[in-house]
């Protein structure tokens, strides 16, 4: 039955593996969309689950198989224990992006693990998850997938802007949604930062006090993708492949983060056109690395609006969860505008306990 209020769970897990994002929302459907956010958590990967998932990529068929079946139960306690510590009833539905594996829309296959019915069975609730696959079988790159919500949670902004594991940009353009992701972010920061046996660089400070490397700067300046036109995406294979073997050996992690801060403020801040009028919402982990946010400012006319705490660190997991909702509203959630699949489609698949 359509109804317009939903009470339900938004479950992320992103490609910097800083850890699981759960939120609670209530939506309500009245002329236009609202959202209130209940309470939201991030629950840190412990050191060997992060092992687990970053070498999960070169696992083969079978082991796979069996590292999706253990990633759907140690999802399903994660999400079982958030419920209970915030006594969180009478859900509508947990909906869950999983965590992706491999993403290669070019070959027809995209993989996000924990997308299993038994997570519906484990933790009592209807579940909604894996809203990629369709898309990709659509002949749609299944990314970006958070545009549905900015169009219809946040239309006040011209840009909404996230910098996670990458940075993707959404916009309308001509009357239609697009989006894009634009380039990696914390997947590269945060590996160089390891090579300082820290999770991050706070706030950029690390880069600051580094020196830009202009040989590097162009050479990752000249790769192709940033040529190509939407609809496009990035996974973690193509970091490996393209950017990660620029770092394998660096003299200084202060001037490798600092070059590479730098390049992607280059790439995110041309793809932000328009005046001083223009807004441009920015969420996502890489909000508050401040160095990151001064080098995109400096390049760009358009406003920067940093938002509550909560939408920086939740606002993908409330959108799908927001996802969820349409799926189970029968409405569309994925734009073929931004995706370039064949239609318009109603993404996702429902499990039931």
């Amino acid at each position: 039955m359509i109804k317009n209020y939903y009470n339900v769970l938004g479950v992320m897990s992103g490609t910097s593996l800083d850890g699981i994002d759960l939120v609670h929302v209530k939506f309500q459907k009245d002329d236009n969309w609202t959202y209130e956010i209940l309470v939201g958590e991030t629950i840190e990967y412990e050191t060997e689950w992060q092992k687990r998932l970053s070498e999960a990529l070169h696992y083969n068929d079978l082991r796979l198989l069996d590292f999706n079946e253990d990633y759907t139960s140690y999802l399903a306690d994660v999400i079982y224990s958030f419920l209970r510590k915030h006594e969180i009833t009478e859900l509508d539905a947990v909906c869950s992006h999983g965590h992706t594996i491999k993403h290669e829309p070019e070959n027809g296959f995209t993989l996000q693990i924990g997308n299993l019915p038994k997570l519906a069975k484990l933790l009592g609730q209807t579940v909604v998850c894996d809203f990629r696959v369709q898309d990709v079988q659509l002949g749609g790159q299944g990314a970006p997938l958070v545009p549905i919500g900015d169009e219809l949670l946040f239309s006040e902004y011209d840009y909404c802007l996230n910098l996670g594991g990458f940075a993707n940009v959404s916009t309308n353009r001509d009357g239609k949604r697009l989006a894009y992701d634009i380039c990696a972010v914390n997947t590269v920061m945060n590996y160089l930062s390891a090579k300082l046996e820290l999770p991050y660089d706070k706030g950029g400070q690390i880069a600051a006090s580094g020196k830009v490397e202009t040989g590097l700067l162009e050479k990752l300046n000249s790769l192709p993708f940033y040529d190509q036109a939407p609809p496009k995406s990035l996974g973690i294979e193509w970091v490996n492949k393209n950017i990660l073997p620029f770092f394998e050996d660096v003299a200084s992690v202060a001037s490798a983060l600092r070059t590479y801060t730098e390049h992607a403020a280059m790439q995110i801040a041309r793809e932000l056109k328009g005046d001083a009028s223009a807004k441009v919402l920015v969420t996502g982990g890489g909000a508050f690395n401040d160095f990151l946010i001064n080098e995109i400012e400096k390049r760009t006319k358009v406003e920067v609006v940093i938002p509550s705490v909560e939408v920086i660190d939740f606002k993908e997991a409330l959108i799908f969860a927001f996802l969820g909702v349409l799926k189970l509203r029968g409405e569309n959630n994925v734009l073929s505008s931004v995706t370039g699949a064949s239609k318009d489609h109603s993404s996702g698949v429902v499990f039931n306990p």
